[in-house]
Parts: structure tokens; sequence; C-alpha cells
């Protein structure tokens, strides 16, 4: 057993990833052999991914906020505290906060051989974005 109470530091987002202000906090890396990752990623009002993928996949838990989501060809869906989102491996897709709401997710990663854990593709375009469903 392992326990870090060590603070963890919260790092902005880079532009080329994010529309809008994210942040985020890096909270495991398990040893070698293993690849995953965990981090809590931090969206504030309107702000969203580019639109990425997962070689291995991705699970997204939200923890507070409302946010959306949306694969490749899908409708966008509302997700809420609780919700857990299985990206598939190779699944293009955007996550982020709902325009008038905050959003957080524990966004659990393995990385590929080359431990990559995402492929970074073009922002997610305002229209992409705006059509969205109820989130009250």
């Amino acid at each position: 057993m392992q326990t870090t109470r060590s603070p963890i530091d919260t790092v902005k987002g880079p532009a080329d990833w994010f529309t809008g202000d994210v942040y985020t906090d890096a909270v495991a890396a398990a040893p070698a052999p293993s690849r995953a990752t965990a981090s809590l990623v931090h969206f504030m009002p309107g702000a969203r991914t580019h639109w990425h993928r997962h070689p291995l996949g991705r699970t997204v838990f939200v923890t507070e906020g409302v946010g959306l989501c949306r694969r490749r060809g899908g409708p966008v869906e509302a997700i809420r505290p609780g919700d857990r989102v299985l990206f598939e491996a190779g699944e293009e897709h955007w996550h982020g906060a709902a325009p008038n709401r905050l959003m957080v997710h524990l966004a659990i990663n393995e990385g590929d051989d080359d431990h990559a854990v995402a492929h970074w593709l073009h922002p997610v375009t305002d229209e992409e974005y705006t059509t969205t469903p109820a989130t009250d």
C-alpha cells in the first residue's frame, strides 16, 4: 500500500486541446507495468475539449455540475454527477461543460505502447457545441 499526501498541482489545459478555461489535477499514475492514469478535469462554463480520440478508450465519471458530450455522428448528450461515459478505443468525440454550468469529471485512461492517452484533432465549432440538449 502507498499513501500520497503531497499536494497536487492544478494545471491549466493547453489551448491546442481545449476551448475555454479547463484545469486538470493529475490524481493517479500507476507504476509500471501499468499504463493507467487518472485526472480530475475542471471545465468552466462553456469550456470543452477539441475533437479527439483515445487509442485504448477512456472512462469519464462526472463528479460535479452539468456537462455535454458527443461522439462523431451522434447526438449531443447531457451528463450529470454519477454518470459514467465510456468512449471506445479510437472513437472521435468531445466533452465539456454546459454553456451555463461548470463540470468536473474524473478521466481514467490507459496509455498505448508509446504512452499516448489521446490523439488531438480540431476544435469543436460553436455550431457543433450550441446544438445542445436542455441542461436544466
